[in-house]
């Protein structure tokens, strides 16, 4: 079991930027992949980006692609979302997430969840 923390979420106004971290506490941290999913009002869960257990691979969503950059640093434990140019689309509470498989893409791959950070992003 990996303990997660979320923070650096706030509002901004579209095109600023946020960077969200991800504080990991329990089991070796680079035992897991780590994901970063979002959920907007009356909205399923999406994936938005997700990173290999020693940061050689990185994977998006098409929507984020060229604006996002998920990184890692196994070190101190915690995963970043660098967020740029922001749209009012990208509102929503974000999770990270830690998985001990090699699959990235499906909230069910998942085992380990943070509570949630807050954003939003005003036209």
């Amino acid at each position: 079991q990996v303990q997660l923390v979320e923070s650096g979420g706030g509002s901004v106004q579209a095109g600023g930027s946020l960077r969200l971290s991800c504080a990991a506490s329990g089991r070796a941290f680079s035992s897991y992949a780590m994901g970063w999913f979002r959920q907007a009002p009356g909205k399923e869960r999406e994936f938005v980006a997700a990173i290999s257990r020693r940061a050689g691979v990185t994977y998006y969503v098409d929507s984020v692609k060229g604006r996002f950059t998920i990184s890692r640093d196994n070190a101190k434990n915690t995963v970043y979302l660098q967020m740029n140019s922001l749209k009012p689309e990208d509102t929503a509470v974000y999770y990270c997430a830690a998985n001990i498989r090699t699959s990235y893409y499906s909230s069910s791959d998942y085992e380990n969840w943070g509570q949630g950070t807050q954003v939003t992003v005003s036209s």
